[in-house]
């Protein structure tokens, strides 16, 4: 999960002023964290301390307050009590790459990507996107090759694998839908070379680039085996002590 904090970071910036190109420095001064750190920790607690995901992400959440929420998920974060509320958003995909690596099949996976969604995303196309990312990080982690994992996502969800990042790019603008975000950073990370380059994909679609380079970081850290130093030195700094706790936590338990 650390390519998917470290791909929120980079993205931040550029989620309001959207860019097309892959040249950009890569920790921008004005970089932080967002919700899709805040909530991607929340989840990998919620499994190291066997907490509800609910209460995991009610938590992290309230602790920060101002990371970035939309309108309807901040609601229900301060609901007295939080019920689901239909969201078709890419909310629901960009958290749960801590599924992807602390299950061990299939079934599991999927079936956590969707408890990790029906908390609040409880839209098909909600739970879709989630459980397309957590599969496409298990995938990438045990040793399916691109091709590979581009067949069984295509083949289980339905979404069109079949185009490139310099395809998408020309025409694509920001979209916070799991259906129309959530294909295009699988694509940028197939598309890649490396964990740096699946988070330069990423941003450079102008899209929504913080979510997307997260979910596009989270499959390419599980592929390409972990993290660059310098990457991760740089992702650390802007993390306060208690995310970074968690971050630290789940990687020793969980070796990646």
């Amino acid at each position: 999960m650390i390519g998917a904090i470290a791909g929120d970071i980079i993205g931040s910036v550029y989620e309001a002023h959207p860019i097309k190109t892959k040249a950009f420095p890569l920790f921008h001064p004005r970089c932080r964290f967002t919700d899709d750190t805040v909530l991607t920790v929340a989840i990998a607690d919620a499994i190291l301390n066997q907490r509800t995901y609910l209460e995991a992400v009610r938590a992290f959440g309230r602790r920060y307050p101002h990371a970035g929420y939309g309108g309807s998920f901040i609601r229900w974060l301060f609901s007295a009590e939080p019920t689901p509320y239909n969201s078709w958003g890419n909310g629901a995909a960009m958290r749960v790459s801590p599924v992807g690596f602390a299950f061990t099949s299939e079934e599991e996976v999927l079936e956590q990507a969707r408890q990790t969604a029906v908390i609040s995303h409880d839209h098909p196309d909600g739970i879709k996107g989630a459980q397309a990312v957590a599969l496409a990080v298990f995938l990438a982690r045990t040793d399916h090759d691109k091709e590979s994992i581009r067949t069984r996502i295509t083949r289980r969800f339905g979404y069109d694998l079949n185009r490139c990042v310099d395809e998408i790019r020309p025409v694509y603008a920001f979209d916070v839908s799991c259906q129309g975000s959530v294909p295009e950073a699988i694509i940028a990370f197939l598309d890649s070379t490396s964990l740096e380059d699946a988070i330069r994909n990423a941003v450079s679609l102008g899209g929504d680039s913080d979510t997307q380079a997260c979910i596009a970081g989270g499959i390419a850290e599980a592929f390409y085996g972990g993290m660059p130093g310098e990457i991760r030195a740089a992702m650390d700094a802007h993390l306060t002590p208690d995310l970074r706790e968690v971050v630290d936590a789940f990687q020793r338990k969980f070796k990646i």
